[in-house]
């Protein structure tokens, strides 16, 4: 028996639901389909969703259950829910708790129903792991092998709750200013403070290691460092880039009550280690040839680490999640705007970094006036007639390349500066050719990994003064750059269809403005061609987020 049929959803029995954009309670049913579910397609008024293992796992780390997911897709629903959807639901769910790692007279255990047990153990990887078996359910696990263990278990469709706990690291003393150093009073916002105590989780083993997922703008960064003041232990924090260190040490030293000489710098140019030491993933993943090994790895061990801050944890290379399998034992902390990673390995965040521990919508945080309201515009453009002919009789990543690179870009990029003269701009692009020939042709400064950081770093210091006006900027800018007063972005070219991109970017412009408090972000694209489907593929996260994009067309 159908329960409504006037709902948005249509709900199917391979765990997609079907969106109706142009039903009345589209909206109020988006927000709650992505408390656990992806988006993965949007054809014209009808956008795909998409519920797998991690999606509810991640739902469930955040308190949600089977019941409540259940009961909030049959609210929505045009033809009811199909039985074998909410027996899948139940299934995936509830093995989230299924198995827990737990200290037990100092030996790690891993807890679980004997059947389950012999389950896993029939996999020669997991066996490796394990020790001598137990009663009631329990196996001792190597504890060298935890963070292997928790990775292998996920693939088998296992998520393992780790409540082994962490040891306290190497002390240090350190505290939130009530007044930052230039006199301005300073606390956390309401959501900041949520976070940092659904990580700490204090009086209990369950904190200390997770994702906290927040808008660009938000704040991520004085999360981390409330939770460092929080846990008083020496602490390393990994983040993208070397202006994204100093902007680090910068908050660090502005907010907290450690002294320049606690703080350290390990990037190309300065390797201190200090009881905060503050280090970039290319250092680290950093060698001479594939055969040598990683030496600027011995930074994990330096120091007994009471914490590890991944920043931006959806940029974190294969590398890192090796070395951070082999110290489980320390807490772990993710921040990022998106859990989203194009290489397919949300799966190691998970298991290795931890679970999503809190999030917050975008468009929840823009309501409270934390970020701008931002415009989002698709414009697209016709294929210049000097290279229509060439783009034809390419190949497909050719073909790519020459429409996201067409001259008949300029002129847009133009008239949008004149729309929004006197206004903080970005210029964005992932071509290092086009961004040059562009930010020539209207005479503005240009940043790349070409140039050297001190000046980079002036120019953004130029912009933030006002003196730079207009910045064009390659993917060097995407992460951990900021430029408060950008209020303009305009992409000029992006990385095929990265959703992660797309939201990294108009990241750069969602810190709150004076005024009105608002923003826009247009993306450039050439009509007819390939570049449309890559666009539409980068803008499914910021939609899924509430975001629209409204289409304009130039001849």
């Amino acid at each position: 028996m159908l329960e409504r049929q006037d709902g948005p959803l249509i709900i199917q029995s391979d765990m997609t639901v079907l969106l109706d954009c142009e039903h009345p309670l589209s909206e109020e049913a988006r927000r709650m389909l992505i408390l656990f579910a992806e988006l993965v397609k949007r054809p014209g008024n009808w956008h795909t969703y998409k519920m797998s293992s991690l999606s509810l796992w991640n739902a469930a780390s955040t308190g949600m259950d089977a019941a409540t997911v259940i009961e909030s897709l049959r609210k929505y629903a045009r033809y009811g829910l199909p039985g074998v959807l909410e027996t899948n639901i139940r299934t995936l769910m509830e093995r989230y708790g299924e198995l827990r790692l737990e200290l037990s007279r100092h030996c790690l255990v891993l807890y679980g129903d004997d059947s389950l047990l012999d389950e896993i153990a029939g996999h020669p990887i997991i066996l490796e792991c394990l020790m001598e078996r137990g009663t009631g359910g329990s196996w001792e696990v190597n504890p060298e092998y935890r963070g292997q263990l928790k990775q292998e278990l996920i693939r088998l469709g296992f998520p393992v709750i780790d409540l082994a706990g962490y040891h306290t690291g190497e002390a240090l003393s350190v505290s939130l200013r009530p007044l930052t150093l230039s006199g301005r009073s300073f606390e956390l916002r309401d959501y900041q403070r949520q976070a940092v105590d659904l990580f700490y989780k204090e009086g209990t083993i369950q904190g200390g290691s997770g994702v906290i997922v927040l808008p660009c703008g938000a704040g991520k960064t004085i999360v981390g460092i409330a939770a460092l003041a929080r846990l008083n232990s020496a602490t390393l924090i990994l983040t993208s880039n070397a202006t994204s260190v100093q902007q680090w040490k910068e908050e660090l030293l502005d907010k907290t009550t450690l002294q320049p000489a606690e703080v350290g710098e390990y990037t190309g140019s300065s390797k201190e280690v200090r009881p905060v030491t503050i280090a970039t993933y290319q250092i680290l993943t950093h060698r001479k040839s594939k055969k040598d090994p990683f030496r600027h790895m011995r930074l994990f061990s330096e120091r007994d680490w009471g914490l590890i801050i991944y920043d931006e944890v959806h940029l974190l290379p294969a590398p890192v999640f090796r070395m951070t399998a082999d110290i489980q034992a320390t807490r772990r902390l993710g921040l990022t705007a998106t859990l989203v990673r194009e290489d397919g390995c949300e799966e190691d965040v998970f298991s290795l970094i931890g679970p999503k521990q809190f999030e917050l919508q975008w468009k929840t945080v823009e309501a409270e006036g934390h970020i701008a309201s931002v415009k989002c515009t698709e414009i697209r453009v016709p294929m210049d007639q000097g290279i229509s002919e060439l783009y034809h009789s390419a190949e497909k990543r050719s073909r790519l390349r020459l429409a996201a690179e067409n001259p008949g870009k300029v002129p847009v990029v133009r008239q949008l500066l004149e729309r929004h003269e006197g206004t903080p701009t970005l210029i964005i692009g992932q071509y290092l050719d086009q961004l040059h020939s562009i930010a020539e042709s209207l005479e503005v400064p240009v940043i790349t990994g070409e140039l050297p950081q001190n000046e980079r770093q002036s120019l953004y210091e130029q912009f933030k003064s006002g003196d730079v006006p207009v910045l064009a900027v390659s993917k060097v800018a995407n992460f951990a750059v900021d430029l408060p007063d950008a209020a303009v972005a305009i992409q000029i070219s992006g990385s095929y269809g990265s959703r992660q991109e797309e939201a990294q970017r108009i990241g750069r412009i969602l810190r709150p403005k004076e005024g009105r408090n608002e923003a826009w972000f247009y993306t450039i694209v050439t009509d007819d061609t390939s570049e449309t489907e890559y666009a539409a593929r980068r803008q499914m996260f910021l939609l899924e987020q509430g975001y629209q994009y409204e289409l304009e067309k130039h001849q």
